[in-house]
């Protein structure tokens, strides 16, 4: 069985929950080996031994931690060029996709990227155009790189023995042109992160200030929810433009999504779509976001979500 290179997506010692989903798409399709750049490796062992990973190719050095992307490309390169995988999987984050367009580059190879399944084959299907149209895609030359959205796989668990086996590879000058010169650690509370949250709700315009995103805030820690919101509240200023959803903000696919005050427009579509199951709240019967909703209500906001979180919060005393 051909190897399936996963490029470990971490903060040191702890594995992000994109990268289990990444070893889980990986097991169908071949025998699912970690690629791990700089430290911590032994730190994530029990995690990626814990979703299959069969192998750990450890590159520990400062080369990747102290430059950008472009060191863990030419890394790939070289395991591409040494290993022959049968496919490269990393996540389809905004460093994800710069390796995978530079490795494809490298090595020749043709690129899918926003993957939301895998079929046999390694037939990838993506949504284009905004979303409105969902294609089947392969790679049909040289070896398929494959960016997978964040929580577009559920993880599953099975156990693998994720032996570590140390890679020697000296990075190119070329690759240390742009250095990292330092590094600010972003407040963040109890949410989850934006991009891996089982649950999102998001806020748009319909809640008319910043003041009222306390809402969304509420809502959101009462579910163990992470916190989005349209490009129309982040451009007003109501919200932190890293918390936008949409087709120029984040992407997101999670179990759950619930939009209030949103009114769909595609942009922000283009970004939630693909979750799992999709509520929303709006005044708006004919809001385009409705088509798009598993469960729907036609109301005002500021009456209905107070209900919501007074009925959740009821349900979770008992």
């Amino acid at each position: 069985m051909a190897e399936i290179l996963v490029l470990a997506e971490h903060d040191g010692e702890t594995v992000k929950k994109v990268t289990t989903e990444l070893l889980t798409l990986a097991r169908a399709h071949g025998e699912p080996v970690v690629v791990w750049t700089g430290g911590g490796a032994d730190g994530g062992h029990a995690r990626l031994a814990e979703f299959g990973a069969t192998k750990v190719y450890v590159a520990d050095s400062a080369d990747y931690d102290g430059y950008v992307v472009a060191p863990k490309a030419e890394l790939l390169a070289h395991l591409v060029a040494v290993k022959a995988p049968a496919a490269v999987l990393v996540a389809a984050t905004s460093e994800g996709r710069e390796v995978a367009g530079r490795l494809a580059v490298k090595t020749g190879s043709g690129i899918l990227t926003d993957v939301t399944g895998l079929a046999d084959g390694l037939v990838g299907e993506q949504s284009i155009f905004g979303g409105a149209i969902t294609v089947q895609s392969r790679v049909r030359v040289g070896t398929p790189i494959i960016a997978v959205r964040p929580n577009a796989v559920t993880p599953e668990p099975a156990a693998g023995a994720a032996e570590l086996e140390p890679v020697e590879f000296a990075v190119t000058d070329a690759a240390k042109r742009a250095r990292v010169t330092g590094k600010v650690v972003a407040e963040r509370g109890a949410r989850p992160e934006l991009t891996e949250a089982s649950i999102v709700v998001s806020g748009g315009r319909g809640l008319g200030s910043a003041e009222h995103f306390a809402l969304i805030e509420q809502l959101a820690d009462t579910l163990g929810a992470a916190v989005g919101a349209s490009r129309a509240a982040t451009d007003a200023g109501w919200y932190p433009h890293q918390f936008q959803v949409g087709q120029t903000g984040k992407t997101v696919s999670p179990q759950l999504y619930v939009a209030i005050g949103i009114s769909g427009a595609i942009q922000h579509r283009a970004g939630m779509q693909t979750s799992k199951t999709i509520m929303v709240v709006n005044k708006d019967p004919e809001a385009p976001i409705f088509e798009l909703a598993d469960f729907g209500v036609v109301g005002d906001l500021f009456k209905v979500v107070p209900q919501l979180i007074d009925e959740i919060g009821k349900r979770q005393a008992g």
